[in-house]
């Protein structure tokens, strides 16, 4: 996963770029990086980010930057941003997102007579794949487009120049970008995003999302659109529901709005009895609201997040990481739990290792009566292929209930996927039973999708349908 920021101004715009960036921090815990361009030129600080908050890790580097235009990212598979001589010109590149005919890319370049100098474990960042696709335009407009063509997957890229800031959304618009402008009418200053929650507390406002495939210049005399949209959308689904941050808005929707939509879904399809109705932090939480209020029971915090130093347990790149996260950033209350019925809200069942071993037990350990486990989507059954959050189909929750009902692997989930079938059924349950919680129950795709209130044909469902 990652996210994207970047600032245009006629004065510094050091103090927006490192403070808007971090506002990205959620999307991410592995890389972390800014770009400036200014009097001096062209200068970009990388730092890893796995073992200190993004603000730690830059704040010296941030206080000896200078520069009026700035990029920054926040990325899980590539240290950016990158600064590259071409023919251009000299430009710096952040790029998020998935390049899934990577290989193939690598050797049509190589053969070219590209050379690539970034390796990140092993492998070459996508940076440089992007800016290697770029200089085969004849210029960076149509260089970016060309780019777009040929990735499969999905990648959002910022381009900083002298003449100011590129900013292209991927081609469907699987994720987004939008566009900022300063509140102070006599200051020209204007910022992009991957979250529009970044601009409140800078100073700015937003002034609209980006276009599916749409290319702008962001520079001190304004917005510029490039290439206008494409005539397809297919926004991902799981921003609402898990991903984005609560403050923010996508195309037009709020996250924490959609999300308390799908708690009242729940609500409504359920009939159980429970003395209390709570959320996983923090994604859960806003699910849980709105079941509570649809339902009328209780909202209560059995457990809570200890904030500083711990981000998101989903992200990390091994499973080892990730459950260490889960297991320190989680404080059980045992005077709310302890002899109480509850139905536990979350975001999603992913892989499920982290609810059955680092939440579910916990509650159980401090005298939980009931546990109800309500998911704010269906279930899970293929892997992302336009991101790096989901990785392969075997780790997945209901791939590992497949597996054991059928004794061998599932290629084929059709008969899965039919809600009113009987094996759906039984590969619930069999979840259900490997999570040791008293009931489970999925929310209904239809209900995910009139929650987020967008026509189905504009969402990526590929996580749950395959296509």
């Amino acid at each position: 996963m990652g996210g994207l920021f970047g600032v245009v101004t006629q004065d510094s715009c050091v103090q927006a770029l490192f403070y808007g960036t971090d506002y990205h921090s959620h999307l991410g815990t592995e890389h972390g990086g800014m770009a400036v361009f200014g009097s001096k030129g062209f200068y970009n600080t990388i730092h890893g980010i796995s073992q200190a908050q993004f603000k730690s890790r830059f704040v010296d580097d941030y206080k000896k930057m200078e520069g009026y235009f700035g990029i920054g990212s926040i990325d899980d598979e590539s240290p950016q941003p990158l600064i590259f001589r071409s023919k251009f010109g000299i430009y710096a590149v952040v790029a998020t997102g998935l390049i899934t005919n990577k290989s193939e890319l690598v050797g049509e370049l190589l053969n070219e007579g590209a050379s690539f100098t970034e390796m990140t474990g092993g492998g070459i960042n996508n940076a440089e794949i992007v800016a290697s696709l770029i200089n085969r335009g004849d210029n960076i407009i149509e260089g970016i487009a060309s780019m777009r063509g040929i990735i499969e997957g999905s990648i959002c890229v910022l381009v900083l120049t002298p003449d100011g800031i590129y900013a292209a959304r991927d081609k469907v618009g699987r994720f987004p970008l939008a566009l900022g402008q300063s509140k102070d009418k006599n200051r020209n200053s204007y910022v992009v995003a991957t979250e529009a929650s970044s601009f409140e507390n800078l100073g700015y406002e937003l002034y609209r999302f980006l276009g599916p495939g749409e290319i702008v210049l962001l520079s001190s005399d304004g917005i510029k659109q490039l290439k206008p949209e494409g005539n397809q959308k297919k926004i991902c689904s799981f921003l609402w529901i898990y991903t984005g941050s609560p403050s923010s808005i996508y195309d037009g929707i709020s996250v924490e709005r959609t999300r308390e939509r799908c708690g009242s879904y729940l609500a409504k399809r359920d009939n159980v009895q429970a003395d209390f109705v709570a959320g996983v932090p923090d994604s859960g939480v806003g699910h849980a609201i709105g079941y509570a209020m649809e339902s009328g029971i209780p909202y209560r915090r059995p457990l809570v997040k200890y904030t500083p130093g711990y981000g998101r347990s989903y992200t990390p790149p091994t499973q080892e990481i990730r459950d260490l996260v889960a297991t320190m950033k989680l404080s059980a209350v045992r005077q709310v739990i302890n002899g109480n019925r509850m139905i536990i809200c979350d975001d999603s069942i992913v892989r499920g290792t982290q609810l059955k071993n680092l939440t579910v037990k916990k509650l159980w350990d401090n005298g939980a009566k009931e546990i109800h486990i309500r998911p704010a989507c269906p279930p899970l059954m293929f892997p992302c292929i336009y991101a790096s959050s989901t990785r392969t189909t075997a780790e997945l929750a209901c791939h590992k209930a497949m597996r054991a009902l059928e004794g061998r692997s599932v290629e084929d989930p059709s008969d899965y996927l039919d809600t009113t079938s009987a094996k759906h059924a039984k590969m619930i349950d069999w979840i259900r039973r490997d999570l040791n919680v008293t009931s489970l129950k999925y929310m209904a795709i239809e209900d995910m999708i009139a929650a987020i209130s967008l026509p189905e044909d504009q969402l990526c469902l590929h996580c749950w349908l395959g296509k």
